[in-house]
């Protein structure tokens, strides 16, 4: 499993895991019904603790995107394609209320934000 783990990010390792999984799932790099790597060999491939995938594994079962039968292992859920839509949706939100919270810390006002935001997004009709 090609994930990236990033040890100088403020983002937790298993966190990581759970966004770069979450998105080769929704985006249809994982299948439905595709095996994971067991908690051990992940852990060993990216050198990190098994204890850390674990915590990653079940954040991902609890959310719905994954199913862990034991004694078989963990496989990619069949989920909905209106969850990965909202999720994505979610995911753009955030992005803009970063945007709107770095234009206040600018002391752009409403209007101004507004206008930018036209801007911008005239440039991708």
């Amino acid at each position: 499993m090609n994930l990236i783990i990033n040890n100088s990010s403020m983002t937790p390792i298993y966190e990581q895991i759970v966004v770069q999984m979450k998105d080769k799932i929704i985006s249809g790099q994982l299948k439905p019904d595709t095996i994971l790597p067991s908690v051990r060999t992940l852990s060993k491939d990216l050198r990190i603790s098994a204890l850390t995938v674990k915590k990653a594994y079940d954040a991902m079962e609890q959310e719905g995107y994954i199913v862990t039968v034991h004694g078989k292992g963990s496989f990619v859920a069949n989920i909905n394609p209106n969850i990965a839509i909202e999720e994505k949706q979610k995911e753009v939100e955030q992005l803009f209320e970063q945007g709107i919270r770095k234009a206040r810390e600018c002391g752009m006002s409403k209007e101004d934000t507004e206008e930018l935001f036209q801007v911008v997004l005239g440039d991708f009709q």
